[in-house]
């Protein structure tokens, strides 16, 4: 078995983690007491990718919730599904991050640290084939981003070979939680960058926006969106729960989706994604989820993907369907779109197929894209961050703490490396001088090979 550790953390993370495994267990058959009532001997077959079976029978969730304040591990524990988790992996501090990435990464979460590797060193050493770890966290917080990111850089310490995702919600253009959310987000990019393998770009806008106008929900909770977040994550892992015709786990999608070491930034997408009100209206093919998945409206982070290109790409299908079916959809995307995707990457699309739908569904697709439009996003947090930096406002909250302005000032820099990046990439253009060499090389003039 290729074992995957959750981890969650801060409010954010425990909310959509909470979620995510509640679906799962619906997924695999797994009661809210840890027992199994299910119908299909599919569910158990590879139900040790996230779950470990204790002595009494009951399956037990392989994750960590950590929090650095009590109070979002008791409303996990009070949650229909909080009775599924091993009362020690619930870890937390008394006094709060309170919105303070220097508290998370320094001060407070540095003191938890230990107990929470600890736990993690048992969890690893129950697996017996360690695939990698899977994070869910706020960067606009001050637990989730500052702790988050200082578990990673352990995590990538004594883990080296191991692939580390996270999925990350970062602080959304219209809607703010709080005022020193770009002092966050930007050191945690800062960390982001350098520690994490493949981190999935969410943002409560464009999931509010989903639930506005795609699903039609008049109020929608974060209930709501974390049930969109929890269906993208399951979309990602199901190659590694159930079995299919054409498989694709963590490390795979890594290899295929990450061209550049420093751009492992995806914008995530999920389909069929309709209304109760239209859904007996609408026949459901692999058509008609390529053509949904590639939806910018259906994209979970609120960058446009037609403000940019496709470095590279994926689309997860689940369900009964045919494989030259997929191939067909997938070579017209690219045929139709070829100008959205590089044309130095031939064949930038990865499809996987797994046979097992989600729970109430005939089919879905889970689609994940490395655009250089995501781009936007870190020039929206550069901005706010510099407006306020250059004013020297709120800084004291964080000196306080023994962080040095330098950090700053560093991780801007290296936030502004990143969108050149991405620039370059997207400005790109393969050099005609080369497809000749090319061509003449074997022999043809330019026009015979036109």
């Amino acid at each position: 078995m290729r074992e995957i550790l959750h981890i969650q953390a801060g409010q954010c993370g425990n909310q959509i983690g909470c979620k995510f495994w509640e679906v799962i267990s619906a997924e695999h058959g797994i009661q809210p007491d840890g027992s199994y009532k299910g119908e299909s001997a599919t569910q158990l077959e590879r139900i040790d990718v996230y779950y470990r079976e204790a002595n009494s029978g009951r399956y037990v969730p392989r994750a960590l919730l950590i929090d650095l304040e009590p109070g979002t591990m008791d409303s996990a524990r009070s949650s229909a599904y909080g009775g599924l988790f091993r009362p020690d992996n619930f870890i937390y501090g008394q006094s709060g991050a309170g919105n303070n990435w220097a508290k998370g990464h320094y001060t407070e979460g540095a003191e938890l640290l230990d107990t929470v590797l600890d736990a993690l060193r048992k969890e690893v050493e129950s697996c017996d084939c360690l695939q990698g770890f899977q994070m869910t966290h706020s960067l606009g917080g001050g637990t989730g981003s500052g702790l988050g990111t200082l578990l990673m850089s352990k995590v990538k310490e004594e883990f080296p070979d191991r692939i580390l995702s996270s999925y990350a919600v970062i602080p959304s253009a219209k809607v703010s939680d709080t005022v020193v959310e770009p002092y966050n987000a930007m050191l945690s990019v800062h960390q982001l960058v350098e520690n994490a393998d493949q981190c999935f770009i969410l943002d409560n806008e464009a999931l509010y926006n989903i639930c506005l106008r795609t699903l039609k929900l008049v109020n929608p909770t974060y209930g709501d969106l974390n049930h969109l977040v929890s269906a993208a994550m399951c979309g990602t892992t199901c190659s590694l729960r159930f079995p299919g015709q054409l498989n694709c786990d963590l490390r795979k999608l890594s290899v295929n989706m990450v061209p550049f070491p420093r751009l492992h930034f995806f914008s995530v997408g999920f389909a069929p994604l309709t209304c109760s009100a239209s859904q007996d209206y609408r026949t459901l093919t692999v058509a008609e989820l390529t053509q949904q998945a590639f939806d910018a409206k259906n994209m979970m982070c609120a960058s446009d993907p037609r403000h940019g290109r496709y470095l590279t790409c994926a689309c997860m299908f689940r369900g009964q369907i045919s494989a030259h079916d997929m191939d067909v959809q997938m070579s017209q995307t690219v045929s139709k779109n070829s100008a959205a995707f590089v044309e130095w990457i031939p064949n930038n699309i990865k499809a996987s197929i797994c046979n097992v739908p989600p729970v109430g569904m005939k089919m879905s697709a889970t689609f994940v894209g490395n655009n250089t439009a995501i781009q936007s996003v870190w020039k929206r947090i550069a901005d706010q961050f510099g407006l306020m930096f250059s004013r020297k406002a709120f800084l004291h909250w964080y000196t306080g703490e023994g962080m040095e302005e330098l950090e700053f000032t560093e991780a801007d820099s290296n936030l502004q490396d990143l969108i050149a990046e991405y620039q370059q990439y997207q400005d790109a253009m393969v050099d005609e001088e080369e497809i000749e060499a090319d061509i003449y090389g074997h022999g043809y003039t330019l026009q015979e090979a036109t």
